[in-house]
């Protein structure tokens, strides 16, 4: 038998690095095999997938660099994913994401894919009031903080694909989810205006990862955009009101009325929507949905998503 391609996956348990987990698992040749990597192997979602069928899972922590190096010890591959909303610090992420770069250069990984997103300054400049300044010297810092992290890998000499992602659609069972107005209607307030919001199945991201590195050295170097569909809020709201069989609304916003929510975080969520509502044709035209079908044939639309997630649909938005 053919010894399985080690592919270190870090954030295993998370959803990025959950949904290639589980993308491995469901291959029927089993090029590859994953090793999970957690900090806290004993904790339920690593548990989980124990039960799904990883048995290799490793703990390390990028906050201490020198733990990174048996999760990297003999792999093929590397998914490279930071948790920027546990701290919610551009800078913090950077060093995590340099002492990723640096443990995947040091173990001799031939093929990363290092999970990023755009510079959102190109669009919309420091010195652009449109949106506030945070962190110094960002305009999204979850987006711009790993673009910045993006040199690392070159510098570092690691083969590396650049996977920009997008918008979860699985947002939309937790901090944006549907909410119920005074008159008891169900509405999604986004601050989008009437531009297009790119989204994705979360399962999406795994499945077109793993065609990413089934492509051999093909992408290497690549920037790979990748969206499940561009679609309006207002669309995204008569679709779930059709799947729900009542009413759903989209209540837009200003994106200052939005920041000026005050939960933690909504100047960076703000910021974010506004970017894809102002920079929309930017955002939409770098990720070619024939282009990521291409690599995922199974790329799922936003009805395909709802349709597949029915029951849950009907559970969390009681």
């Amino acid at each position: 038998m053919t010894e399985k391609k080690i592919i270190t996956v870090i954030g295993a348990t998370g959803s990025q690095g959950g949904s290639l987990v589980r993308a491995v698992l469901a291959e029927e040749d089993r090029e590859f095999a994953v090793r999970a990597v957690t900090r806290h192997p004993e904790g339920e979602a690593a548990q989980e997938l124990g039960r799904i069928g990883v048995t290799d899972i490793v703990q390390a922590d990028m906050d201490d660099p020198p733990s990174l190096a048996p999760a990297f010890e003999h792999a093929y591959a590397a998914y490279l994913v930071t948790p920027f909303w546990e701290h919610m610090s551009a800078e913090r992420e950077k060093t995590q994401a340099l002492a990723l770069a640096r443990a995947a250069s040091h173990a001799g990984v031939q093929h990363a894919i290092w999970s990023t997103l755009e510079d959102t300054r190109a669009c919309i400049p420091l010195d652009d009031d449109r949106m506030p300044t945070l962190q110094g010297s960002y305009k999204v810092p979850h987006f711009d903080g790993k673009a910045e992290a993006d040199r690392y890998f070159t510098e570092e000499g690691v083969p590396t694909t650049y996977l920009r992602t997008t918008f979860y659609w699985e947002n939309l069972f937790g901090p944006f989810a549907p909410q119920r107005g005074e008159d008891g209607a169900l509405q999604l307030v986004f601050p989008m205006g009437e531009r297009r919001l790119s989204g994705i199945a979360v399962a999406d991201i795994g499945r077109t990862a793993l065609a990413v590195l089934r492509r051999g050295t093909d992408l290497i170097g690549a920037t790979v955009s990748i969206a499940g569909e561009h679609l309006k809020v207002a669309d995204m709201a008569a679709a779930i009101s059709e799947v729900l069989g009542e009413p759903v609304r989209y209540r837009p916003l200003t994106p200052d009325e939005f920041r000026a929510q005050g939960f933690p975080g909504a100047d960076e969520t703000g910021n974010m929507f506004q970017y894809y509502a102002d920079c929309e044709q930017r955002v939409t035209a770098a990720r070619d949905l024939d282009a990521v079908r291409e690599l995922n044939p199974a790329l799922q639309s936003f009805a395909t998503w709802l349709a597949a997630h029915h029951e849950r649909l009907r559970t969390v938005w009681p």
